[in-house]
C-alpha cells in the first residue's frame, strides 16, 4: 500500500505490511482519518476494557476493505502487529470482514453492508434501558449502503424515540442513486456536522459534541488519493 504524501504518521507502516485486499484500498483509505480518531481521541476503550460494560461502542458498518481498522487496533494495542502480515489467511484472524469472535475490540462482524445501523439502534438501546447514560454508540457507514432500506427504518426509528446515538458517514460520492440534498437530507431530526474526512481536528470536534437527547450525524466529505 502506498499512502498520499501528507500521510506520515505510525499507521502508514501498519499498512503497508496488509496484502491481498488491494481492490478495497480506496475504501479502506477513505475511513482512516476518521478511524483514528475515534480510537486515539473519542472512545472510552482500550485494550484490557474490551468487556467492560460501560465502555462506548464502535460499530463498522463498513466492513469493505478492513486494512484501516486493523491498522488503527495494531497501533492501539488490540492486537498484535504481526496479525497484518497475514489478511485473509486459512488461519488468520483478520478476514476479509471483521469478525468479532476473533478480533479483540470488534463489536460486529459485517461486510453484508447495510445492517450496521440498525444493530447500533438496537445496542444504544440496549445501553440505555440499562441506565448505562455515559456510554456512547457509534456507527460507521459509507455512502452507498445509504441505498440500503433497512437504514432508513433506522434513522426514523432513531431520531423518534430521541436516541443519543452517532452516526458517521464517509462521504466519497460512491453512492449510486445520490439524493437531493445531499446525505443530511436522508436524516431528518438529527443534530448534523459535516467535516473535511481529511481533517483530525474537525473530526474531533464533530464528534466530541453530544446531544444527550437527540442522534448525532456526522458527514465526513473524503476524496480517496493514493499516489
Amino acid at each position: 500500500m502506498t499512502l498520499t504524501a501528507n500521510r506520515t504518521d505510525r499507521l502508514e507502516p501498519l499498512l503497508r505490511r496488509l496484502t491481498g485486499d488491494e481492490k478495497h484500498l480506496p475504501s479502506a483509505n477513505s475511513t482512516l482519518d476518521v478511524l483514528w480518531v475515534l480510537y486515539d481521541r473519542i472512545l472510552r476503550i482500550s485494550p484490557e476494557s474490551v468487556d467492560a460494560p460501560d465502555r462506548d461502542r464502535f460499530l463498522l458498518s463498513k466492513g469493505h476493505g478492513p486494512a484501516a481498522y486493523y491498522a488503527v487496533l495494531a497501533a492501539k494495542g488490540f492486537i498484535p502487529v504481526e496479525w497484518l502480515d497475514d489478511l485473509g489467511g486459512w488461519d488468520s484472524p483478520l478476514g476479509h470482514h471483521p469478525d468479532r469472535i476473533r478480533i479483540p475490540g470488534v463489536e460486529i462482524g459485517t461486510g453484508s453492508l447495510g445492517h450496521g445501523l440498525g444493530i447500533g439502534v438496537g445496542v444504544a438501546l440496549g445501553l440505555r434501558a440499562q441506565g448505562l447514560l455515559g456510554t456512547r454508540t457509534f456507527v460507521l457507514l459509507g455512502d452507498a449502503e445509504l441505498d440500503e432500506g433497512s437504514n432508513h427504518e433506522a434513522i426514523a426509528y432513531a431520531a423518534a424515540i430521541r436516541l443519543p446515538l452517532t452516526a458517521i458517514v464517509i462521504d466519497n460520492q460512491s453512492a449510486t442513486h445520490g439524493w437531493p440534498g445531499g446525505i443530511p437530507a436522508r436524516f431528518p431530526d438529527w443534530v448534523v456536522s459535516v467535516v473535511d474526512g481529511r481533517d483530525r481536528d474537525q473530526i474531533e470536534r464533530a464528534l466530541a459534541r453530544r446531544h444527550h437527547d437527540r442522534p448525532n450525524l456526522v458527514v465526513a466529505t473524503v476524496e480517496p488519493k493514493w499516489s
